[in-house]
């Protein structure tokens, strides 16, 4: 029997957030320097056709590069170097919004780590990967060296 082989490409964004009604610091507007690993495998429906690992002609799930490519931009127009908060933080948003230019990314949920890592997944992923032969099956999320979430099907 043979298992899959995911690729994983790292990426680093930085953002500020608040953790909405968060029990201690983390309710203050913060950043950090976060770091994403997306682990992505051929979609399941191409894996048994392709010899069950989900390798293309080349031995590989997908470049990198394609990885990035697609990736890269939706962090960098969304949450890099922005503020990501809950849509229903209304005290956050007023207080940003004065603030001419401020980028903005409002999230349906509480943005901690593991609703931002949820979102990559369940949401980014299938648009910015729609028409290819691979699937997101894995988020790690780093949003200190010492505070990390996985998230994954």
């Amino acid at each position: 029997m043979s298992s899959a082989i995911s690729a994983v490409r790292r990426l680093q964004f930085c953002s500020g957030h608040r953790v909405y009604k968060h029990e201690s610091k983390c309710a203050h507007l913060h950043g950090h320097n976060y770091v994403v690993f997306l682990h992505a495998q051929m979609a399941a429906s191409l894996r048994e056709s392709r010899g069950g690992l989900g390798l293309d002609e080349l031995g590989r799930v997908i470049d990198f590069a394609v990885l990035k490519d697609r990736f890269a931009p939706w962090i960098e127009n969304n949450w890099d170097h922005g503020f990501i908060l809950w849509e229903q933080d209304a005290e956050a948003i007023a207080a940003l919004s004065h603030m001419s230019d401020q980028k903005l990314f409002l999230l349906d949920a509480n943005p901690t780590a593991e609703n931002m890592a949820l979102h990559l997944l369940n949401v980014v992923a299938p648009v910015v990967l729609a028409g290819s032969a691979v699937e997101l099956t894995r988020v790690v999320l780093w949003e200190t060296e010492n505070c990390i979430v996985e998230v994954g099907r």
